[in-house]
């Protein structure tokens, strides 16, 4: 079960890295860092049911609430136009 729901979220990270690289410009690229967090989250919630470890959750936590910080601050930047 978990194979089938990796490769469920496979096709949108690839997706998401190809706007990361290939973006027009830096709000895109912004953008799908944040769409990356969402679903790396999301598989470190697999693994976590997957192996019965409540230590990726943690981890989980963690990366969500970088993430989060890391766009805000992007988003800063962006926003003055250095």
């Amino acid at each position: 079960m978990l194979v089938v729901l990796v490769l469920l979220l496979l096709p949108p990270v690839l997706m998401i890295l190809w706007r990361f690289f290939k973006g027009p410009d830096a709000a895109n690229r912004v953008l799908a860092l944040d769409a990356l967090t969402i679903l790396v989250i999301a598989l470190l919630a697999l693994l976590s049911i997957h192996f019965d470890r409540g230590i990726y959750l943690d981890v989980a936590l963690v990366f969500a609430l970088v993430g989060f910080a890391s766009v805000v601050l992007f988003g800063r930047f962006l926003e003055k136009g250095v």
